[in-house]
């Protein structure tokens, strides 16, 4: 083929410029593809934005569906700022087979972790969520906790 390229449209590109653009989008898209990679390393803390969806299956059976939606902010503090921090909160919609109804609670969560050495650190989160309501009218909440540690090798 000589240097000139023919389009669908009915033009004539001269094919060094063709190849020039799609050197030129392929490295945008390589650029773009990598660019994660280089923040990846970086620290960040300040608000977030976290959706999180747990479905509960006893005995393989579907039984709820529960999902928060739910706006945060984490950081780090101490005299290294090697103690991390968040504190999250928001709707969560709960959906139970039994009555095919999804109702809207509101739940949150605090948690942090701290190395303890280069190896290990440990870690612990504390939640609440509304129920509904008892039988006087008042709102029941829901606690949950949670406790652990995270070995790296």
């Amino acid at each position: 083929m000589s240097g000139v390229y023919y389009q669908p449209q009915g033009f004539l590109v001269p094919l060094r410029d063709t190849q020039r653009t799609n050197m030129s989008i392929k490295s945008t898209i390589a650029a773009v593809a990598a660019s994660p990679f280089l923040f990846a390393g970086a620290a960040f803390a300040g608000p977030y934005v976290n959706v999180e969806s747990n479905l509960s299956y006893p005995d393989g059976e579907y039984s709820a569906t529960s999902t928060d939606i739910h706006i945060g902010y984490e950081g780090t503090v101490g005299t290294e700022g090697n103690i991390a921090y968040y504190v999250q909160g928001g709707p969560s919609l709960n959906h139970a087979k039994s009555t095919d109804d999804t109702e809207t609670e509101l739940s949150g969560k605090v948690g942090a972790s701290a190395p303890i050495n280069e190896d290990l650190s440990a870690y612990a989160e504390v939640s609440a969520a509304t129920n509904g309501e008892d039988a006087s009218g008042d709102t029941i909440t829901d606690w949950g906790a949670k406790i652990g540690a995270k070995f790296t090798f």
